[in-house]
């Protein structure tokens, strides 16, 4: 049986130490605020933080981390402590001021059914309508004295200036590379060498490690895109296109392709400054590696990473996906 992320309690946060200082030191001195932003991009781990913090609250023990076994911790980690609120919304791209009324702004008149405080997680803040912010700000700025509210947002810029003044904003900082990568080794029970391509992919965050360590599909990308660039040589550039096309993908894939590219050409870089392995993402292919980086010059390389990066920004901006695709592997083959 999977054991709830939050049973784990603080100690089951990877990274995000200054965040989880703040927040138990708060619980030690007493001194919660009653309105809190927790910023930070999709997969950062916002919500899971948010509700640690909501279960250290209403724990009956009394310590700066929850128990885990008392009756509100029990209800908090099944998702039905009825003074922890969820506040969700319908619209994918918006929150709607019906929807924080009906579940926020009128509901805080009412006192917590058995605990301390009376809790609202509001997840994607940032997409509140300007009517939904107006709403909620009169009751941060006369909360009772039991309401405590979080605001969960990619793009806290995105909230009323009024609203962020009134509020602790926490924010959420890329976790190192290192501290995902032993996450996945031991608890997704991911290969050493995986786990280091897989953390690299996250860019810190561990929401993205774990859907990448879990996916079938980009594994088998990762493989073709290597693949690809092994072969560029011998391949003409109109094969390569035809390939990347052949491989199965979602919307996002053609940059994670792109992401491979990078990475790859960028342990090119790094091995024939160095000659070193160790510090290498894609140590398994070192023979493939160094024979690259003895046919390519520095310049070259460069020239290649530039490259990929302009077919990322032309791809994002719409132009013409053939061109641009040929356009960098024509970059690749010359160099």
């Amino acid at each position: 049986m999977r054991v709830p992320e939050e049973m784990k309690g603080f100690s089951g946060i990877i990274g995000h130490q200054d965040v989880v200082a703040h927040m138990q030191n708060a619980i030690r001195t007493e001194k919660v605020s009653h309105a809190y932003i927790i910023g930070g991009e999709t997969g950062s781990g916002k919500r899971l933080i948010a509700s640690v913090f909501a279960m250290a609250l209403q724990c009956s023990g009394q310590g700066t981390d929850p128990c885990g076994h008392c009756p509100s911790c029990l209800k908090a980690a099944a998702g039905s402590h009825p003074d922890i609120i969820y506040v969700s919304h319908a619209k994918a791209n918006s929150v709607g001021i019906d929807e924080i009324r009906e579940q926020l702004v009128d509901d805080v008149a009412i006192r917590p059914y058995e605990s301390p405080y009376k809790i609202y997680i509001v997840s994607d803040a940032s997409k509140m309508t300007p009517q939904a912010q107006n709403a909620i700000l009169k009751t941060i700025e006369e909360p009772p004295a039991y309401a405590i509210i979080m605001l969960l947002a990619d793009n806290p810029e995105a909230l009323l200036p009024t609203i962020r003044s009134r509020c602790v904003t926490l924010r959420l900082k890329p976790v190192s590379d290192e501290e995902i990568k032993q996450y996945l080794m031991q608890h997704m029970h991911v290969p050493d060498y995986q786990a280091e391509i897989d953390a690299a992919f996250a860019q810190g965050n561990v929401g993205r490690a774990k859907r990448i360590a879990e996916s079938a599909e980009f594994t088998e990308m990762v493989e073709s895109a290597i693949y690809l660039v092994k072969r560029s040589k011998e391949m003409e550039v109109y094969e390569m296109v035809d390939a990347v096309r052949e491989i199965p993908q979602e919307k996002q894939s053609i940059y994670d392709l792109l992401d491979v590219f990078v990475l790859w050409f960028h342990d090119v870089l790094l091995f024939k400054a160095t000659r070193e392995v160790d510090n290498l993402i894609f140590k398994d292919e070192i023979n493939a590696i160094r024979e690259r980086a003895s046919l390519s010059s520095y310049e070259g390389i460069q020239n290649i990473m530039a490259a990929v990066r302009t077919a990322e920004n032309r791809l994002r901006a719409n132009v013409n996906y053939e061109l641009t695709m040929e356009l960098m592997f024509l970059t690749i083959r010359e160099n």
